[in-house]
């Protein structure tokens, strides 16, 4: 077909179409979402196009008010022995002073679904089934066109399903669709739009694309986070800071390394939110310890690494609830000018470059900063969880993503993957250090193992091959 599939959203007010707009468009801003009725008073449209085609027309309608004084107006306006069809009844009312009057909001959905190919009828499963709704069924059918019921909010616990799929098959639509526009299964939009080629043939094509094109999409959009977290991990633990061998100036380099890293993963997140079409406050660190509802002061909270069940070990981790390790270098063994020396010229001209300044750093007294693992832990553990709970996460949510305590324990209790490990050598593949290297192959080959180890981490319900 040339032309788009045009679909009018229609139902009962406040039973989340706007909501499953969202979801579909992938657009937090479409519309206005809002638990008082009727917030949806005109038809808005939104176009999904592929490759610069327009495939699909969505179109959000007001909600249905008064259907059963509706149909009751429009059975008391048959004449005996008249045999209209239903969208001839339609046209006279549509034609009369009560559509642009008592009924003006019905006409609004009418007139929409009359000039699309096919609806979607939204149903709140959580509500019982009302005579109000068998009405609105009723008044629709006289449009002559196919509806598709989708049972929003399929996702909590106290759902109508059953009740509503033996009341719609009753009325002859036996094919309907579970969808939750909060929260929708992976597969929600796929047995959308393959019910809608069950309704319209010619659609069949076109629908296929979009299905085809939303899982590239998601695909790119895992993958691309994958890589946005291999970096940020990348990044803090290659990142090193020198500082004199002083107790206040140790201090206040701790203080200095311990913003540098939240001010980097909060970037990430940021990242990671805009990927998936989200707003900043749509994410929250869950019952962690926050910072003005940032991802702040809890990365460096011990009660953190406790709620998280990341555990800190004895040694040189002893500094990890401040988030620094503090690296001593060979073991913290003191180096003579003649052994520093022979250890440059052993190592040759990379040795020099990897090492020759912290080595000469070390003899004058300085020591260094780095972050810490299980700070390395924490970062992987929360940004993983955010990661899945944004693929989950429909767009008509309203509150802000909760993360809890995590089961994960490969990044609990394994050893650090080796990318991470390697990057402790190179201080220059940080992006955080004034003389970074980023763009060396070398980095950029342990940034893309380390995406790919995220990617197979990654929970089996969000489609990653294992």
């Amino acid at each position: 077909m040339s032309q788009p599939l045009k679909l009018a959203v229609v139902g009962h007010t406040n039973v989340g179409k706007t909501s499953l707009l969202r979801t579909l468009t992938r657009d937090v801003g479409f519309g206005e979402v809002s638990p008082r009725a009727s917030t949806t008073r005109h038809v808005e449209g939104a176009r999904l196009s592929v490759d610069g085609q327009a495939l699909l027309e969505l179109y959000d309608t007001p909600g249905l008010e008064d259907a059963i004084a509706l149909l009751d107006y429009l059975e008391r306006q048959d004449r005996p022995g008249e045999r209209l069809d239903g969208p001839a009844r339609l046209a006279r009312f549509l034609d009369s002073s009560e559509a642009r009057q008592r009924f003006e909001q019905e006409a609004k959905v009418l007139r929409q679904l009359q000039a699309s190919d096919a609806g979607l009828y939204v149903i709140d499963a959580r509500e019982p089934v009302l005579a109000k709704y068998r009405d609105e069924l009723a008044v629709l059918s006289l449009c002559g066109r196919p509806l598709l019921p989708v049972l929003n909010f399929v996702a909590s616990a106290n759902h109508r399903e059953d009740e509503w799929r033996d009341t719609l098959a009753r009325l002859g639509l036996h094919a309907l669709v579970r969808f939750d526009s909060v929260a929708p299964p992976q597969d929600g939009e796929r047995r959308l739009y393959e019910s809608l080629a069950l309704l319209q043939e010619k659609a069949r094509e076109p629908l296929q694309r979009l299905i085809d094109d939303h899982e590239r999409q998601r695909l790119a959009r895992q993958h691309s986070g994958a890589r946005l977290i291999a970096e940020l991990l990348l990044d803090c633990a290659a990142y090193r800071s020198s500082v004199a061998n002083d107790a206040a100036q140790e201090q206040d380099a701790i203080r200095a390394l311990r913003a540098t890293i939240r001010q980097r993963e909060q970037r990430c997140v940021d990242a990671l939110l805009r990927l998936y079409a989200f707003r900043p406050e749509d994410a929250r660190a869950g019952e962690l310890p926050l910072l003005d509802g940032r991802w702040g002061d809890d990365l460096f909270n011990p009660e953190t690494l406790k709620q998280l069940g990341v555990k800190v070990g004895g040694g040189m981790a002893a500094g990890a609830a401040a988030g620094a390790g503090i690296d001593l270098l060979v073991g913290g063994i003191t180096l003579g000018a003649a052994a520093l020396l022979g250890a440059l010229a052993g190592g040759g001209l990379q040795t020099a470059r990897n090492y020759g300044g912290r080595l000469l750093g070390k003899f004058r007294g300085q020591r260094e900063l780095t972050v810490d693992d299980v700070v390395l832990r924490l970062l992987a553990l929360r940004q993983r969880q955010l990661l899945n709970a944004l693929a989950a996460r429909g767009h008509a949510a309203t509150t802000a993503i909760q993360l809890d305590t995590t089961q994960d324990k490969g990044w609990r209790e394994n050893k650090l993957p080796e990318p991470l490990r390697k990057a402790r050598a190179h201080p220059h593949w940080s992006s955080l250090q004034a003389n970074a290297w980023r763009d060396t192959p070398e980095r950029g080959a342990e940034v893309d193992e380390l995406a790919r180890l995220l990617l197979e981490d990654l929970q089996p319900s969000q489609g990653v091959p294992r």
